[in-house]
């Protein structure tokens, strides 16, 4: 029975569990569309091609699978720091199926070709509608049981949390601005130049706090837990807050170098990317020092190679951005594989690896067992996942440098040496080493599943009693 001496764990059960059936969905359909791009016949039209399913694949893997995990740690890492039971079961168990619904609208709408035309912002006008209600809802859960805390001091994983859901409800509401002309059609309020500016301040940082601030909440509560260490520097942490939230919002416009954005717009950008470098090191640094004198645990602990390996794709991927803002390495980057590479080495990287290793910390938790069914499994999938990742990342890095090597090349009479056409076979190799990596990395979701499916048989759900508070306890 529910009672307020229990924590609400039935929400973050199936979040967790939602977000293992997601992550399979979302990366069995990247497998796909790469498969596509080196067998073209793989493409099945209209509704199975890659025009459509490519944004399926995006907003599955980003709000299915990594929204279902922020759900899921968010709502148990703001119970247990605050000492208190969330503030509403109802209006968290609409959360949840509210989402559910968002997303199984658009694996209906999108393969339909039902589309805003804004990337991570392809969901049409109701969705969109329905989006904003979920959101205010769980802003409310979140910022409710803040409020009904017993414990004075906020946490800094809450920080990041909060932070990502008052940003992305901010990015939606703006970018999404739109005229609807009929029950599934709408067009932006902006237009030109202007459009594509809004639409990258909403891309970049649907990116900085929906894929990083959030994430890092994840961090900032699961790497100390898993570690048995406190976190290495409070003071570092809250610097590290400050300085990421301001500097991510101005970081949008290095997406639109060499283009009709003014240019001082493209410059501002291209600064802010590499101011934001620091903040983003400084996160880093005091995750992976949080194993001070816990690197032992590295051997025998897969779920903290997951927590701790994530950090070190954090660690590069944002280094990598950073410089591929810098307007003369974009002249060679921009619009190849190169910039494929960078999102994934952040996506299944740092996003992918901290998401597993959070949701492996929890399910033995939330089904009261004492570990995962197999930590030989969970091993298997931590190397499946990690050789996955490096031969994906890899080889879009060879494939992106070719290709922008190739369209600027030029003759001595100023004519282009490669046609379009010979840059696209020059690719086709690494296109399919980039299959190899991505079905390795499924791979390892499916023995996830089978894993979590095994410790869930073999538990029986518990929610966790609320302790009775003391002056220096918490979490």
């Amino acid at each position: 029975m529910e009672t307020q001496s229990t924590y609400n764990y039935k929400v973050v059960r199936q979040f967790a569990i939602m977000t293992v059936v997601w992550g399979i969905v979302g990366m069995l359909v990247g497998v796909v569309i790469a498969a596509q791009l080196v067998w073209p016949d793989l493409n099945f039209g209209p509704w199975f091609h890659f025009g459509r399913l490519r944004p399926l694949h995006t907003n599955a893997v980003i709000f299915a699978f990594g929204g279902s995990g922020l759900f899921a740690t968010s709502y148990y890492v703001v119970q247990r720091t605050c000492n208190v039971r969330l503030i509403s079961d109802k209006i968290a168990a609409f959360t949840f199926w509210g989402w559910q619904a968002i997303i199984v609208a658009a694996v209906i709408t999108l393969p339909l070709g039902y589309t805003f035309g804004k990337e991570y912002a392809e969901l049409e006008w109701p969705i969109k509608v329905a989006i904003t209600v979920v959101w205010v809802a769980y802003a409310y859960v979140f910022f409710g049981t803040i409020g009904i805390r017993k414990v004075k001091h906020i946490y800094v994983a809450n920080w990041f949390y909060g932070a990502f859901i008052l940003a992305v409800a901010l990015l939606h509401i703006v970018n999404s601005a739109f005229v609807p002309v009929s029950l599934f059609k709408s067009y932006s309020v902006y237009s030109g130049a202007v459009d594509a500016m809004v639409q990258w301040w909403y891309g970049h940082n649907a990116v900085g706090f929906f894929l990083t601030a959030a994430f890092l909440g994840m961090m900032y509560y699961f790497v100390p837990k898993q570690a048995g260490r406190p976190i290495y520097s409070y003071r570092l942490s809250v610097v590290h807050f400050w300085a990421l939230i301001f500097t991510y919002m101005w970081a949008g416009p290095h997406h639109l170098h060499y283009t009709a954005l003014p240019d001082w717009t493209q410059s501002v950008g291209m600064v802010f990317s590499l101011v934001l470098l620091a903040p983003s090191w400084g996160g880093m640094i005091n995750g992976i020092m949080t194993l001070s004198g816990a690197w032992h645990k590295l051997r025998t602990d897969p779920i903290l190679k997951f927590l701790v390996v994530s950090l070190s794709f954090y660690g590069m991927s944002t280094f990598e951005g950073p410089m591929m803002a810098i307007k003369t390495v974009n002249a060679l980057s921009h619009y190849t594989d190169w910039t494929i590479g960078h999102v994934h080495s952040g996506a299944l990287g740092w996003v992918g690896f901290i998401t597993i290793g959070s949701i492996y910390y929890l399910i033995p938790r939330l089904w009261g067992r004492e570990q995962m069914y197999s930590m030989k499994l969970v091993e298997a999938h931590f190397w499946l996942a990690t050789v996955g990742v490096v031969l994906y990342i890899s080889a879009m890095w060879i494939s992106g440098v070719t290709e922008g090597l190739m369209w600027r090349a030029l003759n001595s009479d100023g004519t282009l040496t490669y046609s379009f056409v010979e840059s696209v076979k020059a690719t086709h190799p690494y296109l399919a080493v980039r299959v190899l990596g991505g079905a390795l990395y499924l791979s390892g979701m499916l023995l996830m599943a089978y894993n979590t499916l095994r410790t869930v048989t073999a538990g029986r759900a518990v929610d966790a009693k609320i302790p009775a508070i003391t002056a220096t306890h918490h979490a």
